[in-house]
């Protein structure tokens, strides 16, 4: 029920186009209601069984007293006119209503439009911006296809089954309660009976559709599964095709495939099962109905002249339709409440990292960034472990050690990607929970190791998160980076689009951007992650040489994994199992024979 409020909550910005939406359906159920009942003095002419001896009677809402009144005109038409000018009459009238009928049907579906698209539309916005909130921990725990599944294929399914099942939630109950309570006008005791015989139905019909929702629930979730393999599959096709993995990523996929299509064809099994339920239970009410109702009508206990019992058929009978399509309505809104349910499941999940209420606003570094006891884990393992230092500013400071040693998530504490849970970091004295996070970021520039780009032009990927920033300031930022050059060399130059991840660029080109990204923001810190660490000879020479124009009058935090690029950093951090080692200059820790030195013969070595 929950899921069902949350998608309804998405509503509320809309309610006057529902409002008008409901207004159109019930004067188009009036009319449709109308036209019916043209059935019964239509019946009654033909067969010859219409009264003429009829008195006007004192208007009240009443079956009787309104078809006295009607049988009384049509008295004076027919006795006037004849009886084929009543039947013409009366078919104008038919006409004249349908066509109302349909007019508020099309302008209730017109105003209902923009509440479906608009509603899925809210959806896709409200995951795209929590997505874009949730720390980094919360997609270490979880399968990037997965993720995507339910920004995509799950508001899918909520916009396919429980959005489009909005025009018959909004008409067809309407339909049954103002066509329900003119048969109970026209006759108590058979729409007594029938109101017996509907919940009996519905109940059984309801206890399919509640099997629906468990099913959906495991499709969608092997369906993230299938996903995920297929961005693993996409993203590593390189190492796929050369370790002859084929077969094996084939076979994990087919296994997959055909387990998602064995649960796909329970669910759509018990799905088709909806309509020739509820069309065999419609048919069976209509039946005992017309059993109930023609012998009170032979008995002589019924109020109904047999003319008004075929116009009461007529009216039940089209009750029967919306209620198998408010029925097939029900199946779909239970298929699509398990997709709500993954949705909901993303846009509750916790926002660990936000700025805390006293958080104070800082523009600039002025001294120092200080860890103090500091210790981070995964879940139950320990990355970090008692770790205290302080970088000065102006300093460049490396850090060096084995693979897993926990420099990574050194850097990853400073803009708080991650928040510690022993200890405390301070920038300036001030703890990092006290500084606004859009601030602490503002003054840190990263360039990782693996360059991070967008399908977008050059100076888009330069320019990316600048808000105001004019081409001369890319140019030198992307000078700065020894990235002008071979940028002026592209067809368009700067507005050369450069491919998904910048697949057009060598990878170093790639790392130039990335680091003339990280010059225009101009920060006085900057994080730097093994930079040039998977970069060939020649192309580490100008990215080395763009990092030491960047490095220029700021404060360095480096991860290093050739120890040739920090000779000259202020201070080496050796980092070993999560804690530092050793500390000093290139010098120092060489002569503290220690684990630097080690290191450092093994790539003298190599």
């Amino acid at each position: 029920m929950r899921n069902f409020k949350v998608i309804l909550q998405y509503l509320i910005p809309y309610w006057p186009r529902v409002g008008m939406n409901v207004l159109f359906n019930i004067l188009s159920v009036i009319f449709s209601l109308f036209s019916l009942n043209m059935l019964i003095p239509f019946v009654s002419i033909l067969f010859s069984t219409h009264d003429g001896h009829y008195e006007l009677m004192p208007f009240r809402f009443n079956f009787e007293v309104v078809m006295n009144n009607f049988n009384y005109y049509m008295a004076q038409l027919i006795q006037n006119h004849g009886e084929v000018a009543a039947l013409f009459f009366i078919s104008m009238i038919v006409i004249i209503t349908s066509l109302l009928k349909n007019g508020f049907r099309y302008l209730g579906l017109y105003h209902l439009a923009p509440v479906r698209n608009g509603v899925v539309k809210d959806i896709r916005n409200d995951i795209y911006r929590k997505t874009i909130d949730l720390p980094l921990a919360y997609y270490s725990k979880g399968r990037k296809g997965d993720i995507i599944s339910r920004m995509t294929n799950d508001v899918y399914q909520i916009e396919l089954s429980v959005i489009s099942s909005m025009a018959l939630a909004f008409r067809d109950p309407i339909t049954i309660l103002v066509f329900m309570s003119w048969l109970m006008l026209m006759s108590p005791q058979l729409t007594l009976f029938v109101l017996i015989l509907l919940p009996i139905a519905g109940f059984i019909i309801g206890r399919i559709a509640r099997s629906l929702k468990p099913t959906a629930l495991r499709s969608q979730s092997k369906l993230g599964m299938i996903l995920s393999v297929m961005e693993e599959t996409l993203s590593g096709l390189r190492i796929i095709k050369a370790f002859n993995a084929e077969n094996k990523m084939r076979m994990r996929f087919h296994s997959l495939n055909n387990l998602y299509t064995r649960i796909m064809n329970k669910l759509y099994r018990r799905q088709d099962l909806a309509s020739p339920v509820s069309e065999f239970m419609g048919t069976t009410v209509f039946i005992v109905i017309l059993l109930f109702g023609g012998s009170l009508v032979l008995s002589g206990n019924s109020a109904l002249s047999p003319e008004a019992f075929v116009g009461y058929l007529a009216i039940f009978s089209q009750i029967i339709q919306p209620a198998k399509n408010f029925t097939k309505a029900w199946y779909n809104v239970q298929k699509g409440l398990a997709s709500a349910e993954r949705i909901d499941n993303v846009l509750t999940a916790e926002i660990s990292i936000k700025d805390s209420p006293d958080a104070k606003s800082k523009k600039g570094f002025h001294s120092d960034i200080t860890f103090r006891d500091v210790s981070f884990k995964y879940e139950e393992i320990y990355v970090l472990k008692d770790i205290n230092i302080s970088i000065k500013k102006g300093q460049r400071v490396a850090l060096v050690g084995q693979s897993g040693a926990g420099k990574s998530t050194f850097v990853d504490l400073i803009p708080r990607f991650y928040d510690v849970e022993e200890g405390e970091i301070s920038i300036d004295g001030i703890p990092l929970q006290q500084v606004r996070i859009k601030d602490l970021r503002s003054l840190m520039g990263n360039v990782n190791q693996e360059p991070i780009l967008f399908n977008d032009t050059f100076y888009n990927n330069i320019a990316f998160g600048a808000d105001e920033v004019s081409e001369e300031e890319v140019i030198q930022a992307a000078r700065i980076a020894n990235a002008h050059d071979f940028i002026m060399d592209t067809p368009l130059g700067y507005h050369t689009n450069i491919g998904d991840r910048g697949s057009k660029l060598s990878g170093g080109q790639r790392q130039r951007i990335s680091i003339a990204r990280a010059v225009l923001k101009n920060p006085p810190i900057l994080i730097l992650d093994e930079a040039t660490s998977s970069l060939d000879t020649e192309s580490e020479k100008y990215v080395q040489e763009a990092l030491l124009n960047v490095m220029e009058n700021r404060t360095s935090i480096v991860i290093a994994h050739r120890l040739s690029t920090i000779i000259n950093a202020d201070l080496i951090c050796v980092m070993h199992e999560g804690r530092i080692m050793e500390t000093g200059t290139h010098s120092q820790l060489l002569d503290k024979d220690g684990i630097y030195k080690k290191l450092h013969g093994l790539q003298m070595f190599s």
